[in-house]
């Protein structure tokens, strides 16, 4: 039950967030146990995102939640993947890419909680 959000200050054209998407979903196998059958990935495009005090390049801040927790090691891995997507896909610098991670014991879904 993982969800990818990112925000960003760039435009995301729908060929682009489809291809995000898709690479989203393979590098989600990186933790163990998920995968993009229960994968759900948000974009929110042209954010007013600041870095440094600045907005005159690419910028993004990707949340990763997920029901269950994961070894340091493999966040890393994951981070390492999904800086990679949006540098390929968006253009977007790794040094100007942010990504937090959030681990839940309770998680609702069709009506009820896992």
């Amino acid at each position: 039950m993982p969800y990818i959000n990112t925000k960003t200050n760039v435009n995301v054209s729908k060929e682009k967030e489809i291809e995000i998407k898709k690479k989203l979903g393979k590098a989600i196998e990186i933790i163990p146990g998920k995968s993009e059958n229960w994968l759900m990935v948000s974009f929110e495009e042209q954010c007013s995102l600041y870095f440094k005090g600045k907005s005159d390049s690419g910028i993004a801040f990707v949340e990763v939640k997920l029901f269950g927790s994961a070894e340091p090691a493999v966040y890393n891995k994951l981070t390492a993947a999904i800086t990679k997507i949006l540098e390929e896909e968006l253009k977007i610098s790794p040094d100007h890419i942010y990504v937090k991670y959030e681990e839940t014991r309770n998680w609702g879904w069709s009506g009820s909680n896992f």
